[in-house]
């Protein structure tokens, strides 16, 4: 049996997503269920759920999608506060032991968490923890965190909370929960995203609003970078508390939520995913101007909504050139070496006559490993395309993120070794054009373009975060994502 290959591996991967409900009234566990089913786009490789009733808590995970692991339903899971997670990890880190949510017993009863994010001086923490006599049972950064938690000598679960917030460094957004209250707390600078929703009868936090919208509920605001909330009402409101020591004065989220990671139907810090995308499309078409293109197709469907921006603005004609199997996994066997582009066309085939004869612009969210841009290009050539002109809605991948995304190290981004000329040769495309990253930030119109972490693109770390992952080298634990 051949290798299988992985056609999402020239993207970049969003690490997790997580959903938590406080409710009297509702099923918490169903609809913790229903929120991860939206939030299935930000992890595929386990999932799991933890409810309470204010005694007992009871866990549900695995391996696999949101359907496999819950293909029995949740009907054993009852209670009034749940928390649940969708996970990717990186190579080697997917394993059972490491699916979310984690739980532990402690003074204060039980306790369980769910994270998004990444930990950048977690190999140190867990090294000065088990100097301490900690023991770990995983290998996720998240444990420390909730190591923390359950030592603390705080007196509240909030206390608890925010003390082991101001210990840690890099991105999360934690949901974590005992018998009685909820408590979600996002990251100082923003990193990854969170949002308050209001049911009828209770209260939802969730990495995006497309989760709200699934369950019913309201969106109220996002939380705030280096803010925690406190849900232990369905009625009266969470109580907010501003935990970080430190804050920093400038926010920095993620780019590539609004680039490619979230779902173009959410909102999030208070900018639409779908407009932006939208916008950065005809920014790329205004500063391509030069190209007289018949025809804009996108790699679908993460670029599809910057090529109708693209039409849009250019003034030519959208069209689905490429049309994908939705019916495949991300994997599969590729039979032959000779046969290597049937990897591409199982989950992707041109609309030959859109194509044919004509000058076309193929939109798409960005180019991290250079890996399968130019078998779709060739696709393209091999069904008539006369031209084929590269359009990417984001600025060169250079470097890589601490701060929970899957990239790999830096020589392995085709930006960080190759010039843009030297990536269209190797692409074969006929011409090849990134977003500036001016044009990329002015999209993004609710946010003005400031507050952002671009550092995939310069090496600009907002917190250093490079320097404190090199230091945590010298330590014995490896690092491994959430």
């Amino acid at each position: 049996m051949t290798k299988g290959i992985d056609l999402e591996d020239d993207k970049l991967h969003e690490e997790c997503g997580v959903f938590g409900i406080y409710s009297h009234k509702e099923n918490v566990a169903l609809n913790t269920y229903w929120g991860l089913y939206a939030l299935q786009h930000r992890g595929q490789e386990s999932a799991g759920i933890a409810v309470s009733d204010g005694n007992n808590m009871d866990i549900k995970k695995g391996m696999g999608l949101v359907a496999d692991v819950f293909k029995d339903g949740v009907g054993e899971l009852s209670g009034h506060i749940a928390v649940g997670h969708v996970r990717y990890s990186t190579t080697g880190a997917s394993l059972s032991y490491n699916v979310q949510p984690l739980k532990v017993y402690y003074d204060g009863g039980n306790l369980a968490l769910v994270h998004n994010g990444n930990l950048t001086n977690a190999v140190e923490l867990r090294n000065v923890l088990a100097k301490e006599g900690a023991v770990f049972q995983t290998t996720v950064d998240s444990e420390a965190v909730l190591t923390l938690i359950a030592r603390s000598r705080e007196k509240t679960l909030g206390g608890r909370v925010a003390e082991a917030a101001n210990k840690i460094k890099g991105a999360f957004a934690f949901l974590i929960m005992n018998d009685s209250q909820l408590v979600a707390v996002r990251d100082p600078y923003g990193f990854r995203p969170l949002c308050l929703g209001r049911m009828e009868d209770g209260w939802v936090v969730a990495s995006e609003t497309c989760a709200l919208d699934l369950v019913g509920a309201k969106l109220v605001r996002d939380v705030l970078p280096g803010e925690m909330l406190i849900i232990d009402s369905d009625t009266e409101e969470p109580k907010s508390v501003m935990y970080c020591e430190a804050q920093p004065k400038q926010t920095a989220h993620c780019i590539f939520e609004f680039v490619y990671f979230a779902r173009p139907d959410s909102i999030m810090d208070g900018q639409s995913i779908y407009q932006a995308r939208i916008n950065m499309g005809r920014a790329l078409a205004r500063e391509t101007k030069h190209i007289h293109a018949d025809v804009v197709i996108s790699v679908p469907d993460s670029g599809t909504p910057a090529a109708i921006g693209y039409g849009l603005e250019a003034g030519i004609p959208f069209l689905e050139g490429l049309t994908k199997n939705k019916y495949i996994g991300r994997t599969f066997i590729q039979p032959t070496q000779k046969q290597r582009l049937n990897a591409v066309k199982i989950k992707l085939n041109v609309n030959k006559p859109l194509v044919e004869g004509k000058s076309v612009v193929m939109v798409d969210d960005s180019i991290v490993r250079g890996t399968t841009s130019g078998k779709i290009v060739q696709l393209l050539k091999d069904a008539g395309a006369k031209e084929v002109h590269v359009c990417i809605s984001s600025p060169p991948v250079t470097d890589p993120c601490y701060y929970g995304i899957d990239t790999s190290v830096r020589k392995e981004l085709i930006a960080s070794t190759k010039t843009v000329e030297e990536i269209r040769d190797y692409i074969k495309a006929d011409s090849l054009h990134y977003i500036s990253m001016e044009g990329m930030k002015q999209a993004l119109t609710e946010l003005q373009g400031s507050g952002i972490c671009c550092a995939c693109f310069n090496a600009d770390y907002p917190d250093n975060a490079e320097d404190t992952v090199r230091q945590g080298t010298k330590f014995l634990f490896d690092k491994v994502h959430c």
